[in-house]
């Protein structure tokens, strides 16, 4: 066999391999929260909600601290690999705030049902079948709808508020700019030569989700939100870098959007939100009909 027809077979080979290479290389972990909202003094219910194949949802349900018929409420969303006791310091913030509360878990994360694959889509997927649900709460006031994600799961807050218009205002903890370049940063550091196999991998991914990565990529759908919004990132994050949360305030459709750069802190903002609490409170309040 002459070197032409050994590319070939290797290229052969590479092709027929993908998809069982991706699917192991981009399986989310399963992990699961050793907290629940009681060990921060929250009241809470656990609740079920079906969202895309019939799929079951693992929420927990943290009604507002205040009797008021109908409150304002917040649908928080993990990252890559997370759970929803991740989102707990969030969620005791929000309800010490007036604020009704729900914590999702993602399929195949936590206690959520597992299905064939996750993705970015799939998150939103997933958020928007909670949202729905926490609307039609009779604690809820559906005309006070927040969302709030960290990580990929800030990046399908954004893709999911793009199609949204009943939105009173959404956060986004440590989104990355575009999954392309996130992945490809990835494979850099793992020594993956972008051409051939990154080049396919990327387009196998895009496939299988039924989406253009250029289409979902938060650098884009922030310039279609209409909700106001606030973009936080740690200037020390070592995960997605500072530039990520830059380039898509740059991007962004007016001055609804706000830039919120924390000194001294990662990709995990929870130990920064004390020293940030009442930044990120104002918000909300800012956003929040009084009555």
């Amino acid at each position: 066999m002459n070197i032409w027809g050994l590319l070939i077979l290797m290229v052969l080979l590479l092709v027929a391999a993908l998809p069982w290479l991706i699917h192991r290389l981009y399986r989310a972990p399963v992990n699961q929260s050793r907290k629940t909202p009681a060990d921060f003094g929250l009241p809470y219910r656990n609740e079920r909600i079906t969202t895309v194949h019939d799929k079951q949802l693992a929420t927990w349900f943290i009604p507002p601290s205040n009797k008021r018929l109908k409150s304002p409420a917040v649908t928080l969303l993990h990252g890559w690999g997370g759970h929803a006791g991740h989102m707990l310091p969030f969620a005791s913030l929000l309800h010490e705030a007036g604020y009704a509360v729900l914590l999702l878990e993602a399929r195949n994360h936590g206690n959520s049902d597992r299905d064939s694959f996750s993705s970015m889509p799939r998150f939103a997927e997933d958020m928007e079948h909670a949202l729905d649900w926490l609307k039609q709460q009779p604690e809820v006031d559906s005309e006070q709808l927040f969302l709030l994600g960290h990580s990929l799961g800030a990046a399908a807050t954004l893709l999911l508020a793009s199609r949204r218009n009943d939105l009173a205002g959404v956060v986004s903890v440590a989104a990355f700019s575009h999954p392309a370049s996130m992945m490809r940063r990835q494979m850099q550091a793992q020594h993956i030569p972008y051409f051939p196999i990154g080049w396919l991998v990327l387009r196998y991914i895009q496939w299988v989700i039924g989406a253009r990565l250029d289409d979902i990529a938060p650098s884009h759908t922030i310039s279609q939100i209409s909700a106001p919004v606030l973009l936080i990132h740690g200037q020390d994050d070592q995960t997605v870098a500072v530039e990520d949360a830059l380039q898509i305030h740059a991007h962004r459709r007016d001055e609804r959007v706000q830039l919120m750069l924390l000194e001294n802190s990662g990709h995990d903002l929870r130990k920064a939100l004390s020293s940030h609490a009442e930044a990120l409170l104002a918000f909300f309040k800012k956003h929040t009909k009084s009555g």
